[in-house]
């Protein structure tokens, strides 16, 4: 018998699928002495473990036979309500629970959004450059991608508009709030431009938003959501604001898109994990979450500011860098001749890793480019690695 399986019988999708270089670098990550900067890792230093536990018991002694028994795909009825109240109390926004969708972090919505819109060779557009988790999960499904350049304060609405005009495109999919993996926000003005250029479209906005509670200055720009509800749909996760590991996030939309979304889901995993989804409602149900979220926003605002701090006393001038404004990310564009791949297997000698931009493009990658991640890595060593790093690109600019 043969044990090895014959390549002709995987589907075709398969030979499609960028594989995660982000995915493959967190292998080294766990070596022994490794700085990395390279996962979107939050800081485990605040996971609530003790909160979480507290509220495990409690659940399970309260509500045990329920919350380990099957349950309805959509998810649990009062988080939902939950998500409600909070869209209300931060934006105004009127969403009922027939809108929300539980799902396994936000990678799944993205999944099952996927799978409800995405025909081979549909046209999909994307920031230039865009979160490398969902350009793995679209091309699965083998769309035609079309991308507009990011500037400073959002998409390159020009394009977007010359892109929905020349193309039947059906999806857009965008991340206005600290985007991985540039860290830049979009202003409500573009927020306004984008949803007036949606609008004259049929196409559908994908408003991921897993960072936009990390915001630094507290204050929360309207979602996109918010001007054109009916043609977005909105992405949210627990996973940086609570702990990664619930896999918990949602997505909001019209009420048949919600509707259709779940049958694709109750074939895919017939619900989302049902005690964990208890045990969250029970802890931002007893414990604060805003203060919770002021803690992390706290820390990670510091933590930006050690990073940004070692960017210009330890690099070249020559060297760009987003300043970041929340979220987990900087972006940096390395002097000319110098690839970020050359940066990393020479940092990789000093324990140092990062994720080279390139993974980050659906076509034409810029290869001067990296995301560093400053939320999981404390200061001492940040500064340490920091300046290494600086070292070792300054060796690499002289060899030119």
């Amino acid at each position: 018998m043969n044990t090895q399986t014959s390549t002709h019988l995987f589907a075709k999708r398969v030979e499609n699928v960028p594989q995660s270089f982000i995915r493959e670098i967190l292998k080294v990550a766990g070596r022994p002495g490794i700085v990395s900067f390279a996962g979107g890792l939050p800081n485990p230093k605040f996971f609530p473990v003790k909160e979480l536990e507290e509220c495990a018991g409690k659940v399970l002694k309260e509500h045990g036979m329920q919350a380990l028994q099957y349950a309805s795909t959509e998810g649990y009825f009062p988080l939902r309500e939950y998500l409600c109240k909070r869209y209300y109390t931060r934006f105004g926004l009127n969403i009922t629970p027939e809108q929300i969708l539980i799902t396994n972090g936000s990678q799944q919505a993205l999944d099952l959004v996927s799978k409800l819109f995405i025909e081979p060779g549909d046209k999909l557009v994307l920031e230039r450059p865009s979160y490398l988790g969902a350009l793995q999960c679209f091309s699965v499904f083998q769309p035609n991608f079309k991308e507009v350049d990011l500037e400073d304060d959002g998409p390159n609405i020009g394009q977007l508009e010359a892109a929905l005009k020349k193309y039947d495109v059906k999806l857009f999919y965008s991340i206005p709030n600290f985007q991985n993996p540039t860290g830049i926000s979009y202003s409500k003005e573009k927020r306004r431009q984008l949803a007036q250029t949606m609008g004259n479209s049929d196409a559908i906005l994908i408003e991921d938003d897993p960072y936009g509670e990390i915001n630094f200055s507290g204050k929360n720009l309207p979602p996109v959501y918010s001007f054109i509800p009916e043609q977005t749909i909105l992405l949210g996760s627990f996973s940086k604001i609570v702990a990664p590991g619930l896999r918990l996030g949602w997505m909001v939309a019209e009420p048949e898109i919600i509707r259709k979304a779940t049958v694709m889901k109750q074939a895919s995993d017939l619900h989302s994990n049902n005690l964990t989804q208890y045990i969250l409602h029970e802890f931002i149900s007893k414990y604060n979450l805003d203060e919770h979220i002021a803690r992390i926003r706290s820390q990670y605002k510091f933590q930006s500011e050690v990073m940004v701090d070692c960017l210009k006393t330890c690099f070249s001038p020559s060297v760009k860098f987003t300043l970041p404004q929340g979220g987990m990310f900087t972006w940096l564009t390395l002097p000319a001749g110098i690839t970020a791949r050359q940066l990393l297997q020479e940092s990789l000698k000093e324990n140092i890793i990062f994720v080279p931009g390139d993974c980050f493009y659906a076509s034409n990658p810029n290869t001067q480019t990296l995301r560093l991640n400053f939320s999981n890595v404390e200061e001492g060593a940040m500064r340490k690695a920091m300046k290494k790093l600086g070292e070792i690109l300054s060796g690499l600019v002289d060899m030119r």
